[in-house]
């Protein structure tokens, strides 16, 4: 007798999967905030051993370095990603007609920018000074805005890709980059001295959960309201 092919199981709607995912990141991002405010010493300790090792690694290695400075301040530099975004935006509502998605695209880059600023100036934390700089930076370190915009820009851009239906090819390429990208970005900033390891960290979890509360928001049922189009 020949025996039925199993179902696979239901996935979970999409905007219950992302708000999990976004209570979780909330969790961890809280959590890190914290013993980051409190100065909590295991982790400033680690952040100071980490920090000092790759200073010492940059100053003994400056075309690397410089190769380095060239990268966060031009390809992985906040502004470049935005403008990656906005480009993204213009694309959707030119060849796609979809002003919902351009506009929650924006929306959502704007938020993180905001959300950023807000947790920066909230925990003031100083950066790592040396006697030695090999580069300089502004304001306060937590979160890296590098690595959280990076975060919230490739993760917005896979997740467009991923329901326009990118062939198998383009969605390799781009989780390659964007994966390179947001852990690169993180790479760089420490070794260039302008941040602690734990403001990299920081940086990965607030723009993880920005994209995850997005895509809830995106996905989220409209109730018996029409959905806008999207394409």
């Amino acid at each position: 007798m020949r025996r039925q092919p199993t179902k696979a199981p239901p996935r979970p709607p999409a905007h219950r999967t992302a708000a999990l995912a976004a209570a979780v990141l909330a969790l961890a991002s809280a959590l890190l905030l914290t013993l980051v405010a409190i100065r909590w010493h295991p982790l400033v300790a680690l952040d100071g051993t980490v920090a000092r090792r790759t200073h010492r690694w940059a100053v003994r290695e400056p075309g690397l370095t410089h190769t380095f400075r060239i990268l966060t301040d031009w390809v992985w530099d906040p502004l470049t990603m935005r403008l990656v975004c906005a480009a993204a935006a213009v694309w959707l509502v030119w060849r796609r007609a979809a002003w919902w998605t351009a506009l929650w695209l924006a929306v959502t880059v704007a938020v993180s920018t905001l959300v950023q600023q807000s947790v920066k100036a909230g925990v003031d934390r100083p950066r790592p000074t040396w006697p030695d700089p090999v580069d300089s930076a502004h304001y306060a370190a937590f979160p890296s805005g590098h690595a959280m915009t990076a975060t919230v820009v490739c993760g917005l851009l896979l997740r467009l890709l991923n329901r326009f239906g990118a062939d198998r090819f383009l969605w390799r390429a781009a989780v390659t980059v964007a994966v390179v990208s947001v852990a690169g970005v993180g790479l760089t900033r420490v070794w260039l001295g302008v941040h602690w390891p734990s403001d990299v960290v920081g940086g990965w979890l607030f723009g993880a959960l920005v994209v995850a509360v997005a895509v809830a928001v995106y996905e989220w049922p409209r109730g018996g309201r029409a959905r806008p189009p999207r394409r």
